[in-house]
């Protein structure tokens, strides 16, 4: 008999250090952790008025970010590939404008040339072989 009393204060201690440990810790943590604003009173001024000056931009960040993910979640597949085909299209539609900028640059500069009168005969040879604006020899 004293053997059984004996399992049975074991299993009360070890139920009552698994509830003061499950219940405990995470208030203990809770206690000892600081408050964002405790956080935010302890940088420097420059700190505070550096993460002042951006809380606007992050917050904004965020909402976008959260909108995005509530319009990839309204599609059948996973959100990491719906994420991904819009990374990808986002990247090709930077691609293309910058081929297109880049096309337009191009056009300026060939009509600013037009206009100064050295885009005729730029390129053309004489009969010699030679660039008419260097005596280079054009291989």
């Amino acid at each position: 008999m004293a053997a059984r009393s004996g399992r049975l204060g074991t299993w009360l201690k070890m139920l009552a250090v698994g509830g003061g440990v499950c219940v405990g810790g995470p208030a203990f943590v809770m206690w000892i952790q600081p408050t964002d604003e405790e956080l935010f009173q302890r940088y420097n001024p420059e700190l505070q008025k550096k993460s002042l000056e951006r809380r606007y931009e992050k917050q904004k960040d965020f909402d976008d970010f959260v909108v995005r993910l509530k319009e990839y979640s309204k599609s059948d597949k996973p959100i990491w590939t719906v994420q991904e085909e819009a990374a990808r299209k986002q990247k090709q539609e930077s691609l293309r404008q910058d081929f297109q900028n880049a096309e337009e640059a191009k056009a300026r500069q060939e009509e600013m040339r037009r206009e100064a009168g050295l885009l005729r005969g730029a390129g053309e040879l004489e009969s010699t072989g030679k660039s008419k604006l260097t005596d280079n020899p054009v291989l």
